[in-house]
């Protein structure tokens, strides 16, 4: 009868981490205001009178008296007035903020052993492996 002796082994250790990090940020307003103002006024008048006239007078007594008159009345007034007013204008703002970040970190180790024997009549039969 033969001695047969057989044995197996196994070691092992095994590493790993991912680490991923990532962030990001964003900001953004605006502004914007446009005005206007027009204003325009005219003003006009006009007057005229014109008046025409014509006077006698008479008298008889002992003295005769006679009187005649003749008259013209003519008046023109005339006032124009204009105005212009104006404004403009116009207003802005921006502002914009953004921040952005990535990170990523790997580790990875690995170590791992790997036997087996055989030992049986005259032979012998040894392996591992790392």
């Amino acid at each position: 009868m033969s001695d047969v002796d057989y044995g197996h082994f196994e070691s092992g250790q095994e590493h790993d981490g991912l680490d991923q990090l990532h962030q990001a940020e964003g900001s953004e307003a605006d502004y914007n205001s446009q005005f206007g103002v027009y204003e325009n006024d005219h003003h006009a008048a006009e007057s005229t009178d014109f008046s025409q006239g014509h006077h006698v007078e008479y008298d008889q007594a002992p003295a005769v008296h006679y009187e005649s008159d003749d008259y013209t009345n003519y008046s023109h007034d005339a006032s124009v007035d204009d105005h212009v007013f104006a404004a403009e204008g116009s207003e802005n703002s921006h502002q914009a903020e953004f921040g952005e970040l990535d990170a990523l970190q790997q580790r990875f180790d690995a170590s791992f052993a790997q036997g087996t024997e055989f030992h049986g009549g005259d032979a012998g039969l040894g392996v591992a492996s790392n």
